[in-house]
Parts: structure tokens; C-alpha cells; sequence
């Protein structure tokens, strides 16, 4: 089914209940704090996270698709080359050392050497890992930790269950040895950092569903001590008790989240930013790209949020790019986001099909 019949499938469904119209993004209705632009720096095919490289090349999935990309640095517009178009929902990815790291649902792959290899990509090496095969809430966030280990998100196979082994972050050698939870009742979280300062993993976690259109909120997560409980399924946003698994149950017993944002905002990357091109403002504060609701009256998120951050506590929070969507008109959907090697962002987005640059130039009239 090609995107734009897949798109008219999901209005005529979205005429049972509110109306969702799709359209294609303009970047004049993207708005940004003075001084920042946005343009786009490659298309990209459903394109989820990213992945930093060397050489200024960035590594993108797409969870729908069966491909994985490059984006090499050029003159005018970045190159985009496919590594591989063979894969099952390859939605995380991560480089380290040279190798480019991609997980499928069940399993974790390889590709050695890749930056010296694009122009023949290397059949990929599967690596001993066990992951689950269960799809829903399946697709796979990965990322290597300042300990060198390798994490990986395994969300919860419902939006509400107790299920042994699941609704949690783990982290092992990429070779499967050392395996331990980090944190545990994680409903699903499609992004997680590490604090440039003090290394602490900090994550985000979507809220269970059904609850209506304000809660639960979405979380911001800091773990400080391996091992930590999140909540779920018994508590959500640190106050509300499930009300089926939070049967005797206190909300007390459970680490409280670090920050909330609105509910079904559909929180996923997350970046601290650790460029020079920002303002002195912006270093060190947490960049959050909002995916964007589907199950709320209204529409809610599509952006990207900027959470203030203190002392190395999140204090508050602030709209930093907007108008990917207009009432119930969306023009698309914000996924994943990191800092560009000359301190620029880059921001994927899985319906418009786009990689997006976020530069800064200071305006004329603050010179």
C-alpha cells in the first residue's frame, strides 16, 4: 500500500470518530524561538531514530519499512544511502566503535566497519541477544551507555498487563553477557539519554491508554540507582493508581517520574543539547520530540519540547517548535532527535518522511 492510499485509509477510519486530515508539512508554519531556522536536510522513508556516526554521517530506521539509511554530509543536499532493505521493523539503531548496531523486534544485528563499507554494505552478523518476539509495543530502542553497554527498551506487549519479563530497560555486552535490568515498570519508552554531566540515564515513558484525554501524563525518567520500579502497571505519573492492577497498591513504593508532560503527547527521543551553535542558554537542557497523540478528542503534541534543566533536576518545560499540527490537521509527526556535530539538531519525522535541521543564527537586531 503506497503512503498516500494509506493515508486516505486512515481519514475515512478517522470518520468514525474525530476527524484527522493529513497534509503535507510547510516549514513556513513551523515555529521556532527568534534566531532559529528549520530545513530539511534529507528525505528519508518513515524515518525513526537516529544515530550519529563519524564524519558527520548520521544512521536512520524506519519502523514500517525494512530498511535502514545513511545520511552522508555533502555540498546542497545530504546523501541518503540504504544499508539494507531486508529487515523486520528495524527500529532501533545505534553506532559504537564503527559498527552500526539495529534491532528488530526479536533480535539485534550487526554491520562492521560500516562508514568505510557504504558504498557495499557487509551482510550483517546476528548477535547473541534474547528479546522477546511479541509485537505489540515490540519495535526496539537501543543505545550504548557511558559504561559501553548496550541498552534496549522492551515495552510492554498490551496497554495494560502484568507480563513477566517485560515494561522495562535492560542493558548487556553485545555479546548477551552481563544482562541486567536497569529499570522496571517502563510501560514503553522510545527514548533514553544519558546526562552529559553526571551519566545518569535519563528516559521517557509512554502512559497506559483508556483513561481518558488528560491522564495519565507522559514521563520524563531519571534513573539513580540500578534496578529502580517506574510503576507501571500499578501506578502511573507517580499519583494515579491503576484501577485494575493498582488494587492495594501505594503509588509511594514507586520511583515518582522526574517531569510530566501532557498526556498522550506520545514523548519518544530525547537529546540533552551539548552543541556550541545554541545560545549558552541551551546547554545542557533536555530536547523532547513529541510523536503526537492518536487517541485523544483533541489533538495534542506534535512538537518538539524543551525541558528546563537545574542543578541536574528538570524544573519546567517549554514549546521549542510547533505547528506540525492545526487543530485536527496534521503535517506530521516528530520522532527522534540529536545534536548534529556543528551543533545544530536533527529531528526525524515518520510521517512527512523527512530528516529535519534546527540551526541558529543570532537576529540582526540583537547584534
Amino acid at each position: 500500500m503506497n503512503r498516500r492510499f494509506a493515508r486516505v485509509v486512515i481519514f475515512l477510519a478517522s470518520l468514525l470518530g474525530p476527524a484527522t486530515v493529513f497534509a503535507d508539512v510547510d516549514l513556513d508554519d513551523i515555529r521556532l524561538p527568534p534566531g532559529f531556522s528549520i530545513e530539511v536536510y534529507a528525505e528519508v522513508d518513515n524515518a525513526r531514530s537516529l544515530a550519529p556516526g563519524d564524519d558527520g554521517v548520521v544512521y536512520v530506521s524506519n519502523r514500517q519499512g525494512k530498511s535502514v539509511y545513511a545520511i552522508v554530509p555533502g555540498p546542497g543536499r545530504a546523501r541518503v544511502v540504504e544499508i539494507d532493505d531486508d529487515l523486520q521493523t528495524p527500529n532501533g539503531i545505534a553506532y559504537r566503535d564503527g559498527d552500526l548496531y539495529v534491532a528488530e523486534i526479536g533480535r539485534v544485528l550487526v554491520y562492521r566497519n560500516i562508514r568505510q563499507r557504504l558504498r557495499k554494505p557487509p551482510e550483517p552478523e546476528i548477535l547473541p541477544i534474547e528479546l522477546p518476539s511479541e509485537r505489540h509495543h515490540g519495535w526496539r530502542y537501543i543505545g550504548f551507555g557511558p559504561d559501553g553497554k548496550l541498552y534496549v527498551s522492551i515495552g510492554a506487549p498490551c496497554n495494560i498487563c502484568d507480563e513477566e519479563g517485560f515494561a522495562r530497560i535492560v542493558r548487556m555486552n553485545t555479546d548477551g553477557s552481563g544482562r541486567e535490568v536497569v529499570a522496571h515498570g517502563v510501560r514503553n519508552s522510545v527514548g533514553f539519554a544519558w546526562h552529559p554531566e553526571t551519566g545518569e540515564l535519563w528516559f521517557t515513558d509512554n502512559g497506559r491508554d483508556m483513561l481518558g484525554d488528560d491522564v495519565p501524563a507522559e514521563e520524563i525518567n531519571r534513573v539513580t540507582a540500578t534496578g529502580q520500579h517506574f510503576g507501571y502497571p500499578y501506578c502511573h505519573q507517580g499519583d494515579v493508581p491503576d484501577p485494575e492492577f493498582g488494587r492495594g497498591k501505594d503509588c509511594s513504593d514507586y520511583t515518582p517520574p522526574e517531569y510530566r508532560l501532557g498526556a498522550h503527547h506520545a514523548a519518544l527521543g530525547i537529546a540533552f543539547y551539548t552543541g556550541d551553535m545554541f545560545p549558552a542558554a541551551y546547554r545542557g537542557q533536555l530536547f523532547v520530540a513529541e510523536h503526537g497523540s492518536w487517541n485523544r478528542s483533541t489533538k495534542a503534541g506534535y512538537q518538539l519540547t524543551l525541558v528546563r534543566i537545574e542543578d541536574g533536576r528538570a524544573v519546567s518545560h517549554e514549546t521549542f517548535a510547533e505547528g506540525w499540527v492545526d487543530g485536527q490537521q496534521t503535517h506530521g509527526r516528530p520522532v527522534d532527535v540529536i545534536v548534529a556535530p556543528d551543533g545544530a539538531l536533527l529531528v526525524s519525522d515518520d510521517d512527512a518522511d523527512k530528516v529535519y535541521r534546527i540551526s541558529y543564527r543570532e537576529p540582526d537586531n540583537a547584534r
